[in-house]
């Protein structure tokens, strides 16, 4: 059987937890593997997730003490996003330490988590939180549970979520942005979702697919970017990834967006890391040169304009579990139309409009 010289490279031992998710994800190997448990052994001694974790303070957070939300993305918050996805999980003794403080740090009312300092919940806060808590192994937490639970009681009732609402009704309004909602489903085992959930969840998805997971308001760029972390970003990648995991990856509406997945595919079978966060229209960068001191620092793990493994692993991930999908139109090109719930991605945002997004 030829070897695959893109899995050879994600299968490199420098680098366990790309190693890791390669052989469970994309391999489909038994956590009894041996190779499986040497990876896994592995993670919090080199690469990534050991550098993340040498970062952090003894007392469990990273950077600031007081505010695991700030700065912006070297913050508790984004380090513990980043560690979920490199598939750290709680069996870390410095990770499940972290965890505790992170969860006791953010309580949503009724004993769940993902609120802020009085209580309430904010979708995208609350989402990430919920998937990366998940991916840790505290889905069985009751505290979870809770959040799950309010994100279902919350949701649009036409389908998909606002970061731009903190209210403990339904969300009033809807933006493909507003992603983390749903991925969170994405990980949370089937068995596990109330009828509830499973409502919110149908119609979240169909939020995506009928907009095949791009076309709101004017074509915004940075979407048909390819970036990781993703903190609380969305793009291509992360619909497709979403969707896919969802179970929809046989749905035609996926055709534009998998096939521009395509065309991003170098010569050499990988994909490269775009771009980092914060990567936005240049009205950003303008706002950020007049307030400094708001300029998020950027959590790089690779570099933009290079292969990536975390790109090309959650790509190829994308497409085995499309598997006999339907190919998509070769001509097929995304190009966003204006609809009237759209944000106008336009105009530059005032002052309170980032100082809300830092908020989430």
């Amino acid at each position: 059987m030829a070897r695959d010289p893109v899995i050879d490279w994600l299968l490199e031992e420098e680098q366990p937890a790309v190693r890791y998710r390669t052989l469970t994800e994309l391999l489909g190997r038994r956590s009894s593997d041996r190779d499986v448990r040497a990876a896994r052994a592995d993670l919090a001694k080199r690469g990534w997730v050991a550098e993340i974790l040498a970062r952090r303070d003894p007392d469990d957070w990273w950077d600031n003490p007081k505010r695991d939300y700030w700065p912006k993305y070297v913050a508790t918050n984004w380090q513990m996003l980043a560690l979920s996805d490199l598939g750290a999980t709680r069996a870390i003794p410095e990770v499940r330490a972290s965890c505790e403080r992170w969860m006791a740090r953010a309580p949503l009312r009724e004993g769940g988590v993902g609120g802020n300092s009085a209580g309430k919940g904010h979708h995208c806060f609350t989402g990430n939180m919920a998937r990366a808590l998940v991916r840790f192994g505290y889905g069985n937490d009751p505290r979870v549970r809770i959040a799950f639970e309010w994100l279902a009681d919350t949701a649009n009732p036409r389908g998909g979520w606002s970061c731009f609402s903190y209210a403990d009704g339904p969300s009033p309004s809807r933006t493909l942005d507003s992603w983390e909602g749903l991925s969170a489903f994405a990980v949370y085992p089937r068995a596990r979702w109330s009828p509830a959930m499973r409502v919110a969840a149908a119609r979240g998805a169909e939020y995506y697919l009928e907009r095949e997971l791009f076309r709101q308001g004017e074509r915004y760029e940075p979407w048909f970017r390819f970036h990781w972390p993703e903190h609380y970003y969305y793009d291509l990648l992360v619909g497709l990834d979403t969707l896919t995991r969802l179970g929809y990856g046989g749905d035609p509406r996926l055709g534009p967006a998998l096939a521009h997945l395509r065309r991003k595919r170098r010569a050499d079978g990988r994909w490269n890391l775009d771009a980092v966060h914060p990567d936005g229209p240049p009205h950003y960068e303008a706002y950020f040169r007049a307030h400094p001191k708001e300029r998020p620092i950027p959590l790089e793990f690779e570099t933009p304009g290079r292969p990536s493994k975390m790109i090309t692993l959650r790509a190829l991930g994308v497409l085995g579990r499309v598997g006999a999908a339907a190919p998509a139109p070769r001509d097929a090109r995304p190009a966003g139309r204006r609809r009237p719930e759209a944000r106008d991605r336009a105009a530059a945002p005032a002052e309170g409009q980032i100082r809300s997004s830092a908020r989430r």
